[in-house]
């Protein structure tokens, strides 16, 4: 064969595969376990520095127009109430250049934190330290299908331990933002990146759960999660087809199939957080229900796979306490973009 061939067959063989190489280059500042508390303060990144305000837009999704959330589950209990209209909360902070592939923050019971969130952002993507420098990445507060644990749409979306959540963010929340015509007219060339280093998602509680779910099972999709008093624990629909591969809903994740501990580690970097007096913090572990036990589980689990992780333990606080956002979201933000390349 001459060399002309063997020079158009790699030339067709390297055509085929994808060439886009994703990586990220994390200089490993701030991983570990920390104690908080039992002393709160409002951080001075997220105080109101007179800093340019990005713009805001909000608009709505209605669950029937859903593939793969539209309110009528099987496993849903009739007596839990479903919403109609699902609100989407969009910030373009002020230092995104139209036409860039923007980096994104999906958070989750939107608009939940945003407003600490956006104050984080406009503070820290003009900050001249390049140590707490944030990328401007776009938020996306995405609320939830209504009530919530066992039986209702928050749960199904949140709590059930598969992909499908990761798949309704991906193929239809974020082309339902870029899409969005107010968005578009402010913004007629934006973009998000394609990279899941560049894709982040926050929640807490059950949106936590929902977070690490999410990449997880789709680390192709998204990699930097936040996860705030985590729902670790077995409140999967007792009737969901994924208790037959998972019978103890997400408490397998530290426990149980020890599904950290024992697949292979995944690209993805992780912040988990549980409060001292956490949800049925004195259960014991039968009951397959103390946050504390499963969310230290899960945080030993992570640095016992070599992680990147971070993992607070607030004192003399409870379940998603809002001062615990309040002095950690700035320094949360921080790690979780370190050593974020933009695409």
């Amino acid at each position: 064969m001459s060399t002309k061939s063997l020079v158009v067959i790699a030339i067709a063989i390297f055509s085929y595969f994808p060439t886009t190489v994703f990586a990220e280059a994390p200089s490993g500042r701030g991983n570990g376990d920390y104690v908080v508390g039992p002393e709160y303060r409002l951080s001075d990144d997220l105080r109101n520095k007179g800093n340019v305000r990005g713009q805001s837009f909000e608009f709505s999704m209605p669950l029937a127009d859903s593939k793969i959330f539209r309110g009528d589950d099987s496993t849903l209990d009739p007596k839990k109430e479903v919403r109609t209209d699902r609100k989407i909360f969009v910030y373009v902070p002020a230092a995104y250049q139209d036409g860039d592939k923007a980096p994104i923050l999906v958070t989750l019971d939107g608009p939940s934190r945003m407003n600490l969130v956006t104050a984080a952002l406009d503070n820290l993507t003009a900050s001249k330290d390049p140590k707490r420098a944030l990328p401007a990445f776009i938020v996306i507060a995405v609320q939830n299908g209504g009530d919530d644990s066992k039986g209702s749409q928050r749960g199904l979306e949140y709590d059930t331990m598969s992909d499908r959540f990761a798949r309704f963010i991906n193929d239809e929340v974020l082309p339902a933002v870029l899409d969005n015509a107010k968005i578009r007219a402010a913004f007629p060339n934006i973009a998000f990146t394609s990279d899941p280093w560049g894709k982040a998602v926050m929640g807490c509680s059950s949106g936590g759960a929902a977070a690490l779910t999410m990449g997880w099972f789709r680390p192709d999709l998204f990699r930097r999660l936040i996860t705030y008093s985590g729902t670790f624990v077995d409140q999967q629909d007792d009737d969901a087809a994924e208790e037959a591969a998972f019978p103890l809903g997400a408490w397998e994740y530290h426990s149980g199939m020890k599904l950290i501990e024992n697949s292979d580690k995944k690209p993805l970097r992780i912040f988990t957080h549980v409060a001292e007096n956490d949800n049925r913090a004195g259960d014991a572990e039968e009951t397959y229900h103390n946050w504390v036990m499963a969310n230290q589980r899960t945080a030993a689990a992570l640095k016992a796979k070599g992680y990147d992780y971070r993992f607070v333990f607030s004192k003399a606080s409870r379940h998603c306490d809002n001062r615990v956002f309040e002095l950690t979201l700035a320094d949360t933000l921080v790690w979780m973009w370190d050593g974020y390349e933009p695409e």
